[in-house]
């Protein structure tokens, strides 16, 4: 894995955290019980973003390196997510014993 495919695992797994993590202890208006005239009820009122961005940074951050460390043992390969045998197969590797 290049730094480049590195960053990007990094970066999807953190959106992909996020996304999850805001809905979290939110309190809406409705819930507060003051509706700004103008707004859905369901708008956020304590949202708390600084606080989940670090939480979700977190996560991301044990989610990453456990999977970074799967793809780079090779445990874990792109021929193994092969269910329908759509990648050729390996070239033969002859030996070299003179």
């Amino acid at each position: 894995m290049s730094i480049t495919s590195a960053i990007v695992l990094f970066a999807v797994l953190w959106f992909l955290t996020f996304l999850v993590v805001i809905p979290i202890r939110l309190q809406t208006q409705g819930d507060v019980g003051r509706v700004v005239p103008g707004t859905h009820a369901g708008s956020p009122e304590v949202h708390g973003l600084k606080k989940k961005a670090w939480i979700t940074t977190g996560v991301t951050a044990v989610l990453w390196a456990i999977i970074a460390g799967v793809i780079f043992s090779g445990m874990l390969t792109v021929r193994d997510l092969d269910y329908f045998n759509r990648m050729s197969p390996l070239p033969e590797v002859r030996g070299t014993d003179g």
